[in-house]
């Protein structure tokens, strides 16, 4: 059977692809959601390369342990039949993602993010929905916070939805990433959160309140932003974790 092994490697990986892609947005906890066509392409390429090798070799009887075989035959007139069998390693990642798929980036990806922002140009902002409390992203929130000049926030309600970060000192935040393509480019966004216990790091929470004001606006002082919360509730991880740049 060695000698279809890299068919098969070809085929699990291609199907580890397609069922991340294809079945329900486990793909979301990856990549942005306009890149599944290239995914699920992809997926498809790589089964279907996976079986027409695979037809080859039953067909022509050329594969890897021919393959092997002859190169040992080259090299002091004996066959090397370990490297295909350590090859086969190369198909545990593939097996992994199939059953066991790995969770969305959390507070372990976020706490490695740089906290420093370099000051950027403060200015204006267009005007938030009427009504409080308003839903505002955590990366909307914090551009308000740091760099509206109008104060836009003051004096409103707003609602964030993130995961739960901690520093050791006991603060908590409620925490989002952000990606642009995907899982691999992801940085983080914040907002400190005063008035209401911490949850358990990594729960995803619902948290309502209004915008402490700290530090001058544009600079350092002023990050992450402060929320004063009056009410921190537990919710289920949203479908698509991320938030887009």
């Amino acid at each position: 059977m060695r000698k279809y092994g890299s068919s098969a490697l070809l085929l699990l990986v291609g199907i580890a692809v397609l069922r991340v892609s294809l079945f329900g947005d486990l793909y979301l906890r990856y990549v942005q959601a306009g890149l599944r066509p290239y995914l699920v392409a992809s997926g498809g390429l790589l089964a279907v390369l996976g079986l027409a090798r695979g037809a080859l070799t039953a067909r022509t009887g050329w594969g890897d342990s021919r393959d092997a075989d002859v190169h040992g035959r080259q090299d002091h007139g004996h066959a090397h039949t370990g490297a295909p069998r350590v090859a086969w390693l190369l198909a545990l990642p593939a097996v992994a993602l199939l059953w066991f798929p790995p969770p969305a980036l959390g507070s372990y990806s976020a706490a490695r993010e740089e906290a420093g922002r370099a000051e950027e140009f403060v200015g204006t902002f267009p005007a938030l929905p009427a009504g409080d409390p308003v839903e505002l992203s955590l990366a909307e929130f914090g551009s308000r916070a740091v760099y509206d000049s109008d104060y836009s926030l003051r004096d409103r309600t707003v609602r964030l939805t993130g995961f739960v970060t901690r520093d050791d000192d006991g603060t908590w935040y409620v925490t989002r990433l952000r990606v642009a393509c995907c899982a691999a480019d992801a940085t983080a966004v914040k907002a400190e959160v005063r008035g209401v216990r911490a949850p358990e790091a990594d729960t995803w929470v619902t948290v309502t309140g209004t915008w402490h004001p700290s530090g001058r606006l544009g600079s350092a002082a002023a990050w992450p932003p402060v929320l004063d919360a009056t009410d921190a509730r537990q919710i289920a991880e949203p479908t698509d974790p991320y938030e887009e740049r």
